[in-house]
């Protein structure tokens, strides 16, 4: 199984788009909190299910089971948290949701995490991913950058 992840921070639609195309994505797995935001341009939630099957053919869904909670990504974003407490916060809480027996394997497989940060090592969707590989057997990962 390969999954792949991708930020859509500082990178034009041309760009993320044609990423996804090239990597071989069949599904873009939201994993955001907040997909209807002004600030998320070609990546609010309506928008991007048409784009990724208009120029990729590739299937939308989001899964905000694996997301953060408001509480926890408000203390690390608008306070400036600590990244170490973020992530053991939003591991437990995936421990805690027992997120390997809710998500279908098969939503994954091929899939892309989709989040804004601009780069893996300090975002949530790296976590779910990792998270995922250390439980699943033969998980295979991809950052697009």
């Amino acid at each position: 199984m390969i999954v792949f992840t991708i930020g859509f921070t500082k990178k034009t639609a041309e760009r993320f788009f044609t990423g996804l195309r090239d990597a071989g994505v069949k599904r873009l797995v939201d994993v955001r909190l907040n997909n209807t935001s002004q600030l998320a341009g070609f990546t609010k939630r309506d928008d991007l299910r048409y784009f990724a099957g208009a120029i990729c053919g590739i299937e939308y869904v989001h899964v905000p089971v694996l997301a953060p909670t408001a509480d926890i990504l408000s203390a690390y974003k608008k306070h400036k948290g600590d990244w170490r407490i973020y992530e053991q916060q939003f591991l437990d809480l995936m421990r805690s949701r027992q997120v390997e027996d809710l998500v279908d394997q098969q939503i994954l497989d091929r899939g892309c995490l989709l989040c804004s940060e601009e780069k893996p090592d300090r975002c949530h969707r790296r976590l779910v991913a990792e998270y995922f590989q250390d439980r699943w057997c033969g998980v295979e990962l991809h950052h697009i950058l």
